[in-house]
């Protein structure tokens, strides 16, 4: 008997073993971004996921440039800068004292509004972010994202938040 069919089903076997995912794991992209627009949309992707499971944080931080800025609404009256490794640490916190790892959560996109010029993009994002089996209603807010491309690859340079309020609407370009 020839042993080299026999490697090569033994090998293919592994690889597809390997190719399935184990329940409550995640699948993550191995690649980046080849454009901007796919650099964001993983972003939300990513932080999107299943009771059971969290983000592969590591794929987060790869989106974006180190030296990133991140500046998010965190109540009524104030905002929060952070870096890439503090916002990761502090979404980690929400997802533990929210106990949403048990949930999931879910952060899609409503709507986009790109620029793009040369090696530089801005990404005006209507977003909606919801806990899956509470009674947590769905809340929307805009993400305003720029993003350079360094090395032939697009990354996250920064990204503001804000969130719709009374005396604070939708933007009229991310209104349907």
């Amino acid at each position: 008997m020839n042993p080299i069919p026999s490697l090569r089903l033994a090998a293919l076997a592994l690889l597809l073993g390997l190719a399935i995912p184990a329940p409550a794991q995640r699948l993550t992209v191995t690649t980046q971004p080849q454009t901007p627009e796919q650099a964001v949309r993983e972003l939300y992707d990513l932080v999107t996921f299943p009771a059971g499971t969290t983000p592969d944080w590591d794929k987060v931080r790869s989106l974006f440039i180190p030296e990133a800025v991140i500046v998010l609404r965190t109540s009524r009256e104030a905002t929060t800068v952070f870096s890439v490794d503090g916002f990761v640490a502090d979404f980690v916190r929400f997802i533990e004292q929210a106990k949403v790892e048990q949930t999931g959560f879910a952060e899609k996109i409503i709507r986009m509004k790109p620029m793009v010029f040369g090696d530089m993009a801005q990404f005006l994002v209507l977003y909606e972010v919801s806990i899956p089996g509470t009674d947590f209603p769905p809340q929307q807010g805009v993400d305003n994202f720029s993003l350079i491309r360094k090395d032939g690859q697009w990354k996250i340079a920064a990204i503001t938040n804000e969130v719709p309020a009374e005396g604070r609407p939708l933007p009229e370009v991310l209104r349907e």
